[in-house]
């Protein structure tokens, strides 16, 4: 080796340490370039599948150190494990997506080519160190992806949704469609599941509001529950649902596998894109239809974004007391328009007063969640549907989030009140012997 080479090799070194100019921060990756594909030359991909992760570790653990001693890299004992890990990472992983995947505290991971890579921490954006050599390197990990979970992704077809071995939702879009480069989206699936007590600590929702949507769920009151995204639907939804008693059949309809059901008799569905020749598509109204042959006690639609908001709301309105789902909207008003205009476009001949009576009559309560400035997500408000009155739905807020403004270190401040309004569904509530104090419907609690 020459003495140029390893004088780089040092400053790789020194510059882990702290020490030295940064201008030759390649150098380790050409190293490990080097070692990666000389290693892959030598393996028995047949093998590789039923080999123990750790065991191959050891192995390449082996191989190169045989191959640092005989090149004389002037390498440590951290840098060589850093080597083993990234190559296998490479191997039998996702690359350099491998350790924003294994962190915790990551929720979303944003790609922007294969040098602009950010990252979501707390309900904040910071842009990370970790690159991808080049478009070439990145397409290769979302082609591993793609191909996992029988996808394709090519020019003819450059937008694929996918689902993570963790369960985590991963969205790519590719050239010519994508301008900068392959773009991924990738939200994380938490390993530990968010309960109601969690979100109470959080300062996400009030207990005494967390346990009147208890009541609600128990005493089978349809739920729809509104936000944008990020907002945290999904992990209420989770945590709603785990409030309904263990001995109903629950049923989930969903585009990607999130919901974490704790009851024994649960049937998880899952819609299917088409194949390759554009045939085999099962949407969630589908599932919807096929749902209720299926003699369901409830009914937990992860998202309505289309036709399916039909069927469900007639299932709603036909015994199927107690669904839950979520919808795309910025507050409890705009979640029934948007029921409208979805209902709308599946029944165009449906009258719009014949729309609102479907939807007045099948929904109960709007739960409205938002992420706020400075990355929290809270409750914003709890709504009653009370039924029509003029043509018009009427709802009320029983529960609001006032914000009061921003402290010093740019976190949110406000206060959960109640309205003062004792909700009609009080009385349902109390026929399942859930008792409501008076004086939570008065109550203030600042955060």
């Amino acid at each position: 080796m020459s003495s140029r080479l390893i004088d780089r090799v040092r400053g790789v070194q020194q510059r882990q340490r702290g020490v030295g100019p940064s201008a030759d921060s390649a150098e380790f990756e050409r190293i490990k370039r080097s070692l990666h594909n000389e290693i892959l030359e030598g393996l028995d991909f047949e093998q590789i599948g039923s080999t123990p992760r750790d065991e191959l570790a050891a192995r390449m653990r082996e191989t190169l150190a045989v191959e640092i001693e005989a090149r004389q890299l002037p390498l440590n004992r951290m840098e060589r494990e850093r080597l083993v890990d990234e190559i296998l990472d490479e191997i039998l992983g996702l690359g350099p997506l491998e350790p924003l995947l294994k962190d915790p505290t990551i929720s979303d991971i944003l790609i922007n080519g294969p040098e602009r890579i950010w990252v979501e921490r707390n309900g904040l954006l910071n842009r990370c160190d970790v690159r991808f050599q080049d478009n070439r390197h990145l397409m290769q990990v979302i082609e591993r992806i793609v191909s996992a979970v029988g996808r394709r992704i090519d020019e003819t077809s450059p937008m694929v949704d996918a689902r993570l071995a963790d369960g985590s939702r991963f969205n790519a879009i590719i050239p010519p469609l994508a301008l900068d480069g392959p773009t991924v989206s990738i939200r994380k699936f938490g390993t530990k599941a968010i309960t109601a007590e969690s979100l109470i600590n959080f300062g996400a929702v009030p207990r005494q509001v967390m346990e009147v949507l208890r009541g609600c769920v128990r005493s089978k009151l349809n739920t729809i529950i509104s936000g944008g995204t990020g907002s945290g639907k999904t992990t209420m939804l989770n945590v709603l649902s785990s409030f309904i008693p263990d001995g109903e059949r629950i049923i989930t309809i969903e585009d990607s596998a999130e919901l974490q059901m704790q009851q024994s008799h649960v049937v998880r569905l899952e819609t299917r894109p088409p194949n390759l020749e554009g045939k085999g598509e099962v949407n969630q109204r589908d599932l919807v239809k096929n749902t209720l042959r299926m003699r369901p006690d409830r009914i937990i639609l992860g998202e309505i974004r289309g036709s399916e908001a039909i069927d469900m709301l007639q299932a709603m309105n036909t015994g199927h007391e107690g669904s839950l789902a979520t919808v795309h909207s910025n507050s409890t008003r705009d979640a029934l328009a948007r029921f409208e205009t979805m209902i709308g476009m599946g029944m165009p001949n449906l009258s719009d007063k014949n729309i609102r009576e479907m939807i007045a009559r099948a929904l109960d309560v709007v739960i409205q969640l938002d992420r706020l400035s400075d990355g929290s997500r809270r409750l914003l408000a709890v709504t009653e549907v009370t039924g029509m009155e003029g043509g018009v739905i009427t709802t009320q807020d029983i529960f609001v989030f006032e914000q009061r403004g921003v402290d010093d270190d740019g976190k949110v401040r406000g206060v959960f009140r109640a309205t003062g309004i004792r909700p009609r569904f009080a009385k349902r509530l109390e026929r399942n012997g859930i008792l409501l104090p008076p004086d939570l419907f008065r109550f203030e609690q600042e955060v």
